[in-house]
């Protein structure tokens, strides 16, 4: 995670821009030895997970880390097995050891899916859940997004949708002492990019544009997403700003109508300061 491309960071950031992360990775066989390619703007994120409504999903888990690990989805229907939550009573999905295997099975139920007043889809997250805070500073923290039954693509991607994005919006503590919160070793980013490094954010005019946007972390994590340049339908009413806490996931729709390269960050006044930002392309 961290500085990539041509944006500089300035002190005291400068030189302390990479980290190692562990995160969740999507393999195309079940040998877990080839990687399926993601959209480069996931960043930290692990891979998407897509269900329509009534879809059952069954994720085969492969700890290849050096610590217990597990999966905790938000907003899906699970047994008590597949919670993916370590606490009394735990099942047996709470925590994989390196180098063991788990099959996740969960159900996307009504529940699952967008109410009345929602968009055609909305995300939840997923995470390990051990220690919580620790995995998801440690990046293992992605999305799920739900669509209406119905209103899916094949491959349960939104029909009435041209392009999708996922923003993480989340300050990493990168201090071994995590109750020490230097400012150089506290990365604010968006997916794990910092001032303005996220690549790929690039839709083309008239496309309906769908923005999946999520916050975790600490206290500190207190964000106001805003988009330069356009506004957005987000729970019936226009904005271009949209509140998020940590654990907080909210889905808003764009027209891409105004082409040009856009900011997009937090408005919060120290995330700006240190580099919770990026920028968004829409090409004529």
């Amino acid at each position: 995670m961290g500085e990539r491309g041509p944006v500089a960071s300035p002190a005291p950031w400068t030189g302390n821009t990479r980290k190692r992360k562990v995160r969740y990775i999507e393999y195309t066989n079940g040998m877990f030895t080839t990687r399926k390619p993601q959209p480069e703007w996931l960043g930290v994120l692990g891979l998407v997970i897509r269900a329509e409504v009534g879809d059952k999903i069954r994720v085969h888990f492969l700890n290849c880390a050096k610590a217990p690990f597990g999966m905790h989805p938000h907003g899906l229907r699970y047994t008590k097995e597949h919670e993916g939550a370590h606490y009394r009573p735990a099942g047996a999905g709470a925590a994989i050891a390196p180098g063991h295997r788990f099959t996740y099975e969960w159900t996307a139920d009504e529940g699952s899916g967008p109410g009345p007043a929602d968009p055609s889809s909305l995300v939840w997250w997923y995470h390990s859940h051990i220690d919580e805070p620790a995995e998801t500073n440690l990046g293992l923290l992605g999305p799920i997004i739900v669509s209406a039954r119905g209103r899916a693509r094949p491959d349960a991607t939104p029909a009435d949708v041209d392009r999708e994005f996922v923003l993480a919006f989340m300050v990493f503590n990168e201090n071994r002492n995590k109750d020490v919160k230097a400012e150089r070793d506290m990365m604010q980013a968006i997916n794990g990019f910092i001032f303005g490094n996220l690549p790929g954010l690039i839709m083309r005019t008239g496309q309906t544009v769908r923005w999946h946007v999520l916050a975790m972390g600490n206290e500190i994590d207190v964000n106001t997403a805003h988009w330069h340049g356009k506004t957005l339908n987000f729970r019936a009413r226009h904005t271009d700003v949209i509140e998020l806490l940590p654990g907080s996931m909210a889905t808003a729709d764009m027209v891409a109508d105004n082409p040009g390269t856009w900011l997009l960050h937090c408005h919060v006044a120290d995330h700006i300061h240190a580099g919770m930002l990026a920028t968004f392309t829409i090409e004529p």
